[in-house]
């Protein structure tokens, strides 16, 4: 069992493995809010299992921060005994990028080999938000935001106000660079996060997806580094250079792997084309 983390009064936070996954609790007097799931539902179940050994309420409540598998293929442990909130676009997400993965690794267990897919079943938010949802845990409300596309185009944000702390996923991702994945706007992704920084407190504490908590300033950082991704594929783009050399320009301007980048390349590339 990791240790959780109590990291404002009634806001704790866990780090699981695999993928060093940031799983929050907030608690109010009508019981906890959990923030995303995990990757399956034994890792979920051992989510809940920990949280009931806490001793501290009941999980009423659970916010998926965006679609992805790693955040939100544990729903299922949960939709009979809590409302399960998220992005108004995880259903069609799931239907374009997640439930075709999870087809091809469940016929083919050797394509991801360190994952267990058993059992799975895609299972939407109950509530889903467009723009902003308040939820009153009882004596405490927390703010769901709906951000603009970025890492995908299924992120929230949790912000809890008397806390002053935002749980933000992966549009942040501390013990690892950002990640490129299914579905991500590597174009917009850095304005979403600047626009973010912005509504932070000097003093905020911010939860990324992955890794140890951060700031503002954290986040101000990670914004240049997006945006030094998003201006190499623009110029490299207007001026019909290689994915190759734009890749490896990109990686050298943001401080990242060339694997990483070399997909939000691609991927700019065809949104730019689309457009």
């Amino acid at each position: 069992m990791p240790s959780w983390n109590e990291i404002a009064d009634g806001l704790f936070v866990a780090r699981y493995e695999p993928l060093d996954i940031s799983v929050t609790l907030v608690r109010g007097s009508d019981g906890l809010l959990l923030v995303d799931t995990r990757c399956n539902p034994r890792e979920a179940a051992e989510v809940a299992s920990d949280v009931a050994a806490l001793g501290i309420g009941d999980i009423r409540w659970v916010v998926d921060t965006h679609a992805h598998y790693d955040h939100s293929f544990g729903n299922q442990v949960f939709a009979g005994t809590a409302t399960i909130i998220g992005h108004h676009r995880i259903p069609a997400h799931y239907a374009e990028f997640e439930a075709p993965r999870l087809a091809a690794w469940t016929a083919d267990p050797s394509a991801s080999p360190q994952y267990d897919w058993t059992g799975v079943e895609l299972t939407p938010p109950h509530v889903l938000v467009t723009d902003e949802h308040t939820l009153d845990l009882g004596g405490r409300s927390v703010r769901i935001i709906a951000l603009a596309p970025g890492h995908t185009d299924t992120d929230v944000v949790v912000h809890v106000p008397d806390a002053g702390t935002w749980i933000v996923g992966d549009v942040v991702e501390e013990s690892g660079p950002p990640m490129y994945g299914s579905g991500s706007f590597p174009l917009g992704w850095p304005r979403v996060l600047a626009d973010l920084a912005e509504h932070m407190g000097e003093s905020d504490l911010v939860v990324p997806g992955h890794g140890a908590v951060v700031d503002r300033a954290f986040v101000h950082e990670q914004a240049h580094r997006l945006q030094a991704v998003a201006d190499a594929i623009s110029v490299g783009f207007a001026h019909r250079e290689p994915v190759e050399y734009v890749a490896e320009r990109a990686a050298g301007a943001s401080r990242m792997p060339l694997e990483m980048v070399e997909p939000a390349v691609i991927r700019g590339y065809t949104q730019l084309a689309a457009s």
